[in-house]
């Protein structure tokens, strides 16, 4: 099946039942297919078997948190998650983020809100991969955007697809510092602009996987009140 011209799929992960079926029934109106699970141990095992498009993620569930469940989604899909929960603090969004969601709702819910939030992780996620090439950044950096495949002296460091995104953003305008709207913009899409946390988590984790000291980084240099400038790319 050619999943880019099917109906798109996503997955509710969460415990209340008639919040499950209204978002469910919204989103079916919408043109989306659905799937529920009522748990982060039933939600887990539905990725697996029907590879969604798209997971909406409860945090406070039974027998598995939405924490737990998305670190496990995370270490066998690149699947969009976006995390929806009652918690509103930064640190539960960070670290949702850090977990590997790709975006992080509270509730309660404005449904026009989730529903651009949800095509924007869509369309990120359907965009094609970039022509065959390999970049070289330095003798210790290397990314191959054929295999979506980046190196740090020769051996391949694994990267969320966001974190992906977010470098080779980086990479494509290397020397030239990026705004924090722009780079958003860019990665996340036009919904994102001022969500500044987002950025300031994925440089971060971006840093600790390809910088020699990520307390002095050398690639991904902060600009003071501006946004973040990539320099090293032989090719620029």
């Amino acid at each position: 099946m050619d999943r880019e011209k099917s109906t798109p799929t996503i997955l509710l992960i969460e415990d209340d039942e008639q919040l499950s079926y209204l978002l469910s029934q919204q989103l079916q109106d919408d043109g989306y297919g659905t799937l529920c699970a009522s748990d982060g141990v039933q939600g887990l095992a539905m990725v697996q078997q029907h590879e969604p498009d798209l997971v909406l993620l409860d945090v406070m569930m039974p027998r598995m948190d939405g924490w737990e469940t998305c670190r496990q989604i995370r270490q066998i899909s690149d699947v969009p998650i976006i995390i929806v929960s009652c918690r509103t603090t930064e640190l539960d969004r960070v670290r949702g983020l850090e977990l590997g969601a790709d975006d992080y709702v509270t509730k309660p819910i404005s449904y026009l809100e989730l529903v651009a939030r949800i095509r924007a992780a869509l369309r990120r996620g359907s965009r094609p991969l970039l022509k065959t090439q390999m970049t070289v950044v330095d003798d210790r950096l290397a990314v191959d955007r054929t295999l979506r495949e980046v190196l740090v002296d020769g051996q391949p460091v694994p990267l969320s697809a966001v974190e992906y995104r977010v470098l080779t953003c980086f990479l494509d305008h290397a020397g030239r510092t990026l705004t924090h709207r722009s780079l958003l913009v860019q990665v996340w899409g036009w919904e994102y602009a001022e969500e500044t946390n987002y950025l300031k988590v994925y440089v971060h984790r971006l840093r600790k996987k390809i910088e020699r000291d990520p307390a002095h980084p050398s690639y991904i240099l902060t600009e003071r009140g501006l946004g973040y400038r990539f320099q090293g790319l032989n090719l620029c």
